[in-house]
């Protein structure tokens, strides 16, 4: 008897799906992309309305086979592939390489029973508009990709590449570099007074705001110390007390550019990682006696709109956990615009499902994620956070001999500000985190700050008595670097790239070299600027930002049929051709500076540099050809050898793959394709590696691996990748 065959992209959500589904429906994984343009040829006919020519991915064979023998034996064939361009074009390379005649769409926004049943009673047909306008990104890619990139190897260096969105993405890194390098740090000072009434024991602080009824501005150490002088004979005076309530609304749920951002500053986590364990959530936990379930909803979305159902359900639980008064009143969601609005936001697919009742089944990080996710959306449905804010305004008047005489010197006016939380909202819930930059520092001052102050009960006209006054010394801080956080909050912000893309992104401009991170900053290489320069000059159009974006909402109005796809890439071609040409005619050989290091060849004694070549950079004896003595740049791992006590680091083969091994090598052999980390086993005492295993990185005693390594801090595996990435980014 013939069953329905589903097929999706992830091993691990067709296991999910077939766990909860009658055994009458039969499951297959695609595992990922099964075509792609070829990768020794340009594989798009541009005379001929710019015709694509896709292959089988090398290594799809067995599984083709496999789905092309189920799908001829599926009396129904559902395609369930992600519900986004990049799984709309996965199903429609299905239904023509298994040459499907009525393969029916599902999609389904959350692994659940539920929307799998739901979804099943709902098939329509594969969406040729969202296939066309991830045929049209791919394509735009390629042209870019295989067109500039033989003109790096001839004018800068061989195995350089250049991408459309991955280019924008390095020039919004080397642009910040050059601000912070020209920035000229400005000196300021400010004056607090530590005051106190005369009816409360109670000391605070009020910071000088004008002087002569103008804003303070204080350039200079003289400056400040005869302001100072002055306000310890000032007599000081309340000039006014307002009270008013203020209130703090919660944070929208998370889209994937949020998500992303929220948990690298709270977490710290990468977004590749980030990423990794949402797909994770979503594909589904197995939960004991519930089953397998999906917990999240779908992870690539630009969108805060949540279903109705959701939201009732959230109210409902907060009224019963909270009270009512914590219920907040229905918000019109705003989105940005460009926003397409496919997908819900990321929420929890069973709001009753808390995050301490799966605490026993989700490993360390996949909670952690988990729960912020599960907060912010409740948060997001609750009451505003109420405070009782006072502002004292004061007025300090000193004479030049000291005493009440008409000789007045300057009239100084300081303020101080006084926050109560009247009723706490959502935040009984979650708080939103903030970038750790020079611009929140200064969100944190004016308000956190401002929270810690408490004030005693002041009246205007009442007189103050001074118990100090302190000048402190400041300078202006340079724009600060981007943070892989801040990096998407900025592709975002601008238009560039799409949810699917921000983690491919941030993870090709670091692999191809272009940039490097310290301490989860961002510098660009040497090559990283050589390569931004030269496309700036003569690739004006790709290079910038609105015109990304641009391009950007062009392929958001073929997948709503605005705009036919082909005429996107005609338009593209046509002035990049011509910018091509004038390039290899004009453009000349670029030398780039190695970057010196302080090291010394051992064998002849010359001093060594960085050099960047096809596996990255490595350093080089500058005697190079007569020496040839090269070697690798050890990034440290904090392990320690278990042969001899060495520092691990990571390293590379010959075929790039990620190895780990002793630094003291060829003296200490020992290696490993997984990571060690820092802690021992709490068992054992022997080493600990940290292996990924779809997706998900799993702490394993070396020794035993039945051991319990659960109370380890989590690890990133560094080389996990998602089940499915987005192609030719």
């Amino acid at each position: 008897m013939k069953k329905p065959l589903i097929i999706v992209e992830s091993p691990t959500k067709a296991r999910t799906i077939k766990k909860f589904l009658p055994p009458r429906y039969a499951v297959k994984a695609s595992v990922g992309h099964v075509r792609d343009l070829p990768k020794s040829t340009l594989g798009v006919d541009i005379e001929h309305g710019f015709k694509p020519r896709y292959l089988t991915i090398k290594g799809k064979a067995e599984t083709i086979k496999e789905l092309r023998n189920a799908s001829k034996a599926a009396s129904d064939i559902y395609l369930a592939t992600d519900p986004d361009r990049e799984g709309e074009a996965i199903a429609w390379h299905l239904s023509e390489l298994l040459n499907l005649n009525d393969p029916k769409r599902i999609e389904l926004h959350e692994i659940t029973k539920e929307a799998a049943l739901d979804a099943l009673r709902h098939p329509h047909t594969i969406d040729m508009d969202r296939v066309n306008a991830q045929q049209a990104r791919r394509i735009l890619d390629r042209l870019v990709g295989y067109k500039i990139s033989p003109l790096l190897w001839a004018k800068v260096r061989g195995g350089l590449s250049a991408g459309r969105v991955q280019s924008v993405a390095v020039k919004l890194i080397v642009d910040r570099e050059r601000e912070i390098d020209a920035f000229v740090a400005r000196e300021y000072w400010t004056i607090t007074a530590q005051l106190a009434s005369t009816r409360s024991p109670l000391v605070f602080p009020a910071e000088l705001t004008t002087v002569d009824g103008e804003k303070a501005e204080i350039t200079t150490g003289e400056h400040a110390a005869g302001i100072v002088e002055e306000l310890e004979r000032a007599a000081f005076s309340i000039t006014s007390v307002k009270q008013r309530e203020t209130r703090r609304n919660p944070s929208p749920p998370f889209t994937t550019s949020t998500l992303q951002q929220e948990a690298s500053r709270k977490l710290k986590l990468r977004v590749r990682r980030t990423m990794q364990l949402a797909q994770a959530l979503y594909e589904g936990v197995d939960l004991g006696a519930e089953g397998t379930q999906g917990l999240i909803t779908y992870m690539r979305t630009d969108s805060t709109r949540i279903s109705e159902g959701a939201r009732e359900n959230a109210r409902a639980y907060i009224t019963e956990a909270f009270g009512g008064a914590y219920v907040g009143a229905p918000r019109p969601v705003r989105q940005r615009e460009g926003v397409q609005d496919a997908h819900e936001a990321i929420r929890p697919t069973v709001v009753t499902r808390t995050p301490d009742q799966v605490a026993g089944v989700l490993k360390r990080d996949e909670l952690r994620l988990y729960r912020l996710i599960w907060e912010r959306f409740m948060a997001s449905q609750m009451a505003p956070a109420l405070f009782d804010q006072t502002t004292v305004e004061i007025a300090a008047r000193a004479y030049s001999d000291g005493q009440t005489a008409p000789s007045q010197t300057h009239a100084y006016g300081l303020r101080s500000i006084g926050t109560v939380m009247k009723f706490p909202g959502f935040t009984a819930v979650y708080e939103e985190g903030r970038d750790d930059d020079a611009a929140s520092a200064a969100a944190s001052k004016n308000g956190k700050a401002a929270a810690r102050v408490v004030l005693p009960v002041l009246q205007e006209g009442e007189a103050l008595q001074r118990r100090s006054i302190e000048k402190r010394q400041h300078f202006t801080e340079p724009p600060p670097r981007y943070t892989e956080a801040t990096l998407v909050k900025a592709l975002e912000e601008n238009g560039i790239g799409r949810p699917s893309t921000y983690s491919t992104i941030v993870e090709t401009i670091q692999t191809r070299g272009y940039v490097r991170q310290s301490e989860r900053r961002f510098y660009p290489t040497p090559i990283g600027a050589a390569v931004n320069d030269l496309l700036a000059a003569h690739f004006r159009d790709i290079m910038d930002l609105k015109y990304t974006a641009a391009m950007e909402s062009e392929l958001d109005q073929v997948e709503e049929r605005k705009i036919d796809w082909v005429d996107v890439l005609r338009k593209f071609y046509g002035p990049f051709s011509h910018e091509l040409e004038e390039a290899e005619r004009q453009l000349p050989r670029l030398e780039l500076r190695d970057e010196p290091t302080d090291e010394r060849c051992e064998k002849c004694g010359r001093p060594m540099v960085i050099k960047t070549g096809r596996f990255g950079r490595f350093i080089s004896c500058t005697g190079y050809p007569e020496c040839k003595t090269t070697k690798p740049i050890l990034k440290e791992t904090g392990a320690l050898c278990p042969k001899d006590g060495g520092k691990i680091v990571e390293r590379r083969s010959r075929r790039g793959r990620t190895f780990y091994g002793c630094a003291n090598y060829p003296a200490c052999d020992f290696v490993s394709w997984d990571r060690l980390v820092p802690e021992r086993c709490p068992v054992c005492g022997s080493y600990v590696v940290a292996k990924s295993k779809r997706g998900t990185v799993v702490l394993e005693c070396a020794a035993d691996r039945e051991h319990d390594t659960s109370g380890l801090p989590a690890h990133d595996a560094g080389e996990a990748q998602p089940e499915r990435e987005p192609i030719g980014v």
